[in-house]
């Protein structure tokens, strides 16, 4: 077993008190590969961010999980060498079972996600107080969900979204003992969020997504003041992406994601934590796909994944510092 100190890595604890209080939420950025890891730690040292390296069981397969560990203590370096030493975690996004929490704990991860949404009530409640106990006794921070958000992303998929029932919030906050809590108010994953049926046409003729559901945030604060909630599903879509991807051969539709102000307004409230993954699949995507198309002999991928890099930084540099205020919160 590695602890996660031993990597450099912190867990979630002090960073969302402060967040809270501050009206900033920490961003969540998934990551699969070195390009991805190296965007988001340059972008967040820039910024000065703090930061949570998320990575889906999917992703963790991909990446190995040995390999994992050595990239989230190489990130913690690397952020040093580039001159600050932002606080850093590395987060399991979306655990389904109790093993695969365990098996994350024991390998340096300092917070888990464990996604029981799926299942009946009360079941809920005893797998997430199952991994609560564990990780507690490793000083290991646990996000639990209520509620389900539709939409596909990596190995979890939904048809429909059920909101949070805000009744729900304090029994079950209680009765687990979590951390931080995902809830449900409209957010939804991957990059097609919403059916263009579900928008309405603004004057430049975009698709624009039913507002999310304040009113629910409101009540799950009234009734647990000061808890940190967490955003699953909260891409932004940005059209600029989307427009590159389709104009060099890609087939990206009524793509739509959730409005960037909405998510400002959103962190400014407790919600410390807010997850976006699919926007920065469709920035590198964007990258790689311009540089094929426009040097159509280029075979190093030094040459196409550095250009994706770089947009993937620019990206994350506004989402920490025009959509969840982090920047200089490290």
């Amino acid at each position: 077993m590695v602890s996660y100190k031993e990597l450099g890595l912190v867990n979630t604890r002090e960073l969302f008190k402060k967040a809270i209080e501050g009206k900033y939420a920490i961003p969540a950025f998934n990551f699969n590969n070195m390009e991805q890891m190296q965007a988001i730690i340059q972008a967040c040292v820039e910024k000065k961010s703090p930061v949570i390296l998320q990575v889906s069981s999917g992703a963790r397969k991909y990446a190995n999980q040995t390999l994992l560990r050595y990239m989230a203590q190489g990130a913690c370096e690397y952020a040093k060498e580039l001159g600050l030493n932002i606080p850093i975690v590395l987060h399991l996004d979306h655990g389904d079972t109790f093993e695969l929490c365990k098996s994350c704990i024991d390998f340096g991860f300092s917070s888990v996600m464990i996604d029981g949404s799926a299942h009946a009530y009360d079941d809920n409640v005893a797998l997430t107080k199952k991994v609560v106990e564990y990780a507690h006794a490793h000083d290991v921070t646990v996000e639990g969900e209520l509620g389900v958000l539709a939409g596909v992303e990596d190995e979890v998929s939904h048809e429909t979204h059920s909101y949070t029932r805000p009744e729900e919030v304090e029994d079950f906050v209680s009765k687990t003992g979590v951390d931080s809590l995902a809830i449900s108010i409209g957010t939804s994953h991957g990059a097609y969020k919403f059916k263009p049926e579900q928008c309405t046409l603004d004057a430049d003729g975009k698709l624009v997504p039913p507002p999310l559901r304040f009113d629910i945030l409101a009540e799950i604060e009234k009734r647990i003041p000061g808890f940190p909630i967490v955003l699953h599903g909260s891409s932004s879509v940005p059209q600029q992406y989307v427009d590159i991807i389709n104009q060099y051969g890609g087939k990206l539709e009524a793509a739509v994601g959730i409005p960037e102000e909405q998510l400002r307004k959103a962190s400014e409230s407790a919600v410390c934590k807010i997850n976006i993954d699919s926007d920065g699949r469709l920035a590198m995507t964007a990258a790689v796909r311009e540089v094929f198309a426009k040097k159509p002999a280029e075979f190093d991928p030094r040459k196409y994944l550095g250009p994706a890099r770089d947009e993937l930084k620019k990206l994350y540099m506004h989402k920490v510092e025009n959509v969840l205020g982090s920047a200089g919160k490290a």
